[in-house]
């Protein structure tokens, strides 16, 4: 069993790791919703998206950023607040970007 140090876990290396379930539930959701937010801003899809929408992005963004991080061999797991919404930010303006060449750009209007 690793040991539990301030939030933090010790894994088989010795190296300390954030764990995930550190932020909780409500942290992705505030994080994700904020980056959903700015992502849909900087994208220009601001006006049709609601908070719920821009939480879904944000998260869904997340996970796609977490995903193309981890496939260029960047630690994801232990890299705070600010690394984890600049993840979700990265991977919501790609979302956003893939819906709005889908939708043929609809998706601004």
């Amino acid at each position: 069993m690793p040991a539990q140090t301030r939030g933090l876990t010790k894994t088989v290396g010795g190296a300390y790791r954030e764990t995930m379930l550190t932020l909780g539930v409500i942290g992705w959701i505030i994080i994700g919703g904020l980056a959903g937010w700015v992502g849909s801003k900087l994208m220009g899809t601001d006006a049709q998206m609601g908070v719920v929408l821009n939480i879904a992005v944000g998260i869904i963004g997340g996970l796609i950023g977490g995903f193309l991080l981890r496939g260029f061999g960047v630690d994801v797991a232990g890299g705070g607040l600010l690394f984890s919404f600049m993840t979700c930010l990265a991977g919501a303006v790609i979302l956003l970007g893939i819906v709005k060449v889908i939708t043929g750009g609809r998706a601004s209007r």
